[in-house]
């Protein structure tokens, strides 16, 4: 056995001791009411305060570059995820999964999906599922139904969700960086409260070649620019700027006051400068965003965000290295 072999066969084992202990999980009396631990890279407002890393100019200028050529977007209606919030005693069923994986072939046996969810539109199928009770979450990348039951081809399972420090092991995970879909998800209760109280996740057209930092595990970057920005980077709006004074739409103030108080947080590759809203076809007709964005495209939402203010934050500890995801 080779020794990436053997990395891989040990990441699987815990993994599957993970997944067994999950069964002593907190009843609901003591669950909370949002996934990741509350000192996690995602939800704590610590940003503000962190140092600026020595390459931040290099990095924002490749992403106002980014913005220029390739426009900003919110995916809310495909490429996103949907986030189905399940009781106790959601019926569970089991998930076949599409690869080779036997702990997460496992883990997948036994998911409180409903039998109604809605997969995200688009080639990655993404959907997610949180169940406070038990404090468990699971993520799914390419699920879709067949006449036998529900597949997917990766994912992810976490026992014990409120203490977790906000990612997955390599490999697990149903994004290109192991970052769960839901801890940077814009949700549209947040928007409708006008108030995000978490870091955000933002896709690029072009991250990093071979290269990432925490807390991405993995990476799917492509760019061999020397100041192409890594996966995992993370970024936040000046602390000195008035966010309240750029004229933003109620959507756009909540992104950038979010940014600016927890971060952004480089998550994956899109075809545009892209955030994530929760996928909106759980919620059936009419369309929520419809409301919310006051008739605007995501791109005139976004059209006043600050993009030239951002800094980059230093890694709170060294960036990992290693080899793009398979």
């Amino acid at each position: 056995m080779g020794s990436a072999t053997r990395r891989l066969a040990l990441v699987a084992l815990v993994a599957l001791t993970s997944v067994a202990g999950a069964s002593a999980a907190r009843p609901a009396s003591a669950a909370v009411k949002r996934p990741f631990a509350r000192s996690s890279v995602w939800n704590a407002p610590q940003v503000a305060h962190a140092r600026v890393a020595a390459n931040s100019m290099a990095l924002v200028r490749n992403l106002q570059g980014q913005v220029a050529t390739y426009g900003t977007w919110i995916n809310t209606y495909a490429y996103s995820s949907p986030v189905y919030t399940v009781p106790a005693r959601q019926p569970r069923v089991s998930v076949e999964l599409d690869t080779t994986m036997p702990a997460l072939a496992d883990a997948l046996r036994s998911v409180p999906l409903p039998a109604n969810a809605i997969p995200a539109p688009g080639t990655d199928g993404h959907l997610a599922v949180w169940q406070a009770a038990t404090d468990r979450y699971w993520e799914f990348w390419k699920l879709h139904r067949q006449s036998d039951g529900w597949h997917a081809r990766w994912g992810g399972v976490v026992a014990h969700a409120s203490r977790n420090a906000g990612y997955f092991p390599a490999p697990f995970g149903a994004t290109a960086t192991g970052l769960p879909l839901i801890t940077g998800l814009i949700r549209v209760a947040e928007l409708r409260r006008g108030r995000i109280d978490h870091a955000l996740a933002l896709a690029i057209p072009k991250a990093k070649a071979n290269d990432f930092v925490w807390p991405a595990q993995r990476t799917d970057g492509n760019s061999p620019l020397p100041d192409a920005i890594p996966e995992g980077t993370r970024l936040r709006i000046d602390p000195q700027l008035d966010v309240t004074a750029l004229g933003l739409p109620p959507v756009g103030l909540a992104i950038a006051t979010a940014a600016q108080r927890y971060g952004i947080i480089v998550r994956d590759q899109a075809g545009a400068v892209t955030f994530y809203g929760e996928d909106a076809s759980r919620f059936g007709a009419p369309n929520p965003y419809m409301s919310l964005y006051a008739g605007k495209y995501p791109n005139n939402i976004l059209a006043g965000f600050p993009w030239g203010r951002l800094q980059v934050v230093a890694a709170p500890r060294p960036g990992a290295r290693g080899r793009p995801q398979r």
